[in-house]
């Protein structure tokens, strides 16, 4: 049963001009295949934990659920590799519904998304929260001190949910957008409120990372990385405060900077 999400493994190190036989922590890299209404809908490759908000958050990223009320049951298999969602309605799981790139108009702006259940559930952000630098720096080191994965690893990305003052929620996945799906799931599970709540990521601002933020609904999103090129227009255009190589005492705000102030 993938129970663990990570193993030791016997290993041989070089240090220190020798060669030697030691041990390392090693993440566990988990297929999860998504049976949705007795179909095969997909296969997730994650670190078994959370699975539960794993899920549910993944549905709701692309498209085939908007709350946690439409799962009429939910059941993870480990041991097989398996979780068989029933809905409460049937959908549409055409390969070009979920593929198709599409441009859509909104606000008089031209919106490119990679696939159309990118424009259906990517949220314009409403949130009027400020952050000072102080504070951005405060919860990148809370999410950071907080991963004991990555200590024990190197191998895993962070995300973290968190309010102006604390870190909330702190989820692990050797995927980034896994880790980010759990958030949103955990959201949607236990019904949290997310307008006033931020974002803080431990791998670069990918235009899919940014779309994943905006489709949990958040208005800033915290990185220790870097932005694309195409995350910051996206971020512009979806009202999201990017910030990215949050390091030490310095940190870069690529789009909506009047979100983040000294108080």
């Amino acid at each position: 049963m993938k129970d663990s999400i990570t193993i030791k493994k016997e290993i041989v190190k070089y240090e220190h001009g020798l060669l030697v036989a030691d041990e390392d922590q090693i993440v566990t890299e988990f297929p999860l295949t998504i049976i949705l209404n007795k179909e095969e809908f997909a296969t997730v490759v994650c670190t078994p934990a959370e699975v539960d908000e794993l899920v549910i958050g993944f549905l709701a990223s692309e498209g085939v659920i908007m709350s946690r009320d439409e799962v009429l049951h939910l059941n993870i298999d480990l041991d097989k590799g398996f979780a068989y969602v029933d809905l409460q309605a049937q959908i549409t799981t055409s390969q070009q519904y979920y593929t198709k790139r599409v441009i859509s108009s909104c606000c008089g702006k031209s919106r490119q998304f990679y696939f159309v259940n990118d424009a259906k559930t990517a949220k314009t952000s409403t949130s009027k929260l400020t952050l000072s630098p102080k504070q951005c720096f405060f919860l990148m080191n809370e999410m950071q001190q907080s991963s004991s994965v990555f200590k024990d690893t190197g191998g895993v990305h962070n995300a973290a949910l968190c309010s102006v003052t604390e870190m909330l929620v702190n989820r692990t996945d050797i995927g980034r957008h896994n880790a980010l799906d759990k958030i949103y799931g955990h959201c949607l599970i236990n019904k949290v409120p997310v307008r006033d709540k931020i974002i803080v990521f431990s791998g670069r601002i990918s235009s899919e990372v940014l779309l994943k933020a905006a489709k949990i609904g958040v208005g800033i999103v915290l990185s220790k990385s870097a932005p694309t090129d195409l995350a910051i227009k996206m971020a512009e255009d979806l009202n999201i405060t990017a910030v990215g190589f949050i390091r030490g005492n310095s940190l870069n705000v690529y789009s909506h900077p009047e979100r983040i102030v000294n108080k």
